[in-house]
């Protein structure tokens, strides 16, 4: 049951959250999203939540600060 609230906590805030890309562009979780990457982990880390996505060999993990400030980067990005 809490996998499940945090992953509802992570799809609401799709439209504030960041990530940077192997160009160095931002883009939004959102956006991710519907690129294919799909919500594979999510965990509490002291009052903000984690979020990892996953598409193929691309990962990005997403740092939940509030449902408004949010941080990504790619963990292991093939492009590089």
């Amino acid at each position: 049951m809490p996998m499940l609230l945090l992953i509802t906590v992570a799809m609401a805030a799709v439209s504030p959250a960041r990530a940077q890309d192997s160009g160095g562009a931002i883009t939004n979780m959102k956006t991710l999203i519907q690129s294919g990457f799909d919500i594979k982990a999510a965990a509490p880390n002291g009052d903000k939540f984690v979020v990892f996505l996953q598409r193929e060999r691309e990962a990005y993990a997403c740092e939940f600060v509030t449902l408004t400030v949010s941080r990504c980067g790619a963990i292991n990005n093939e492009a590089n």
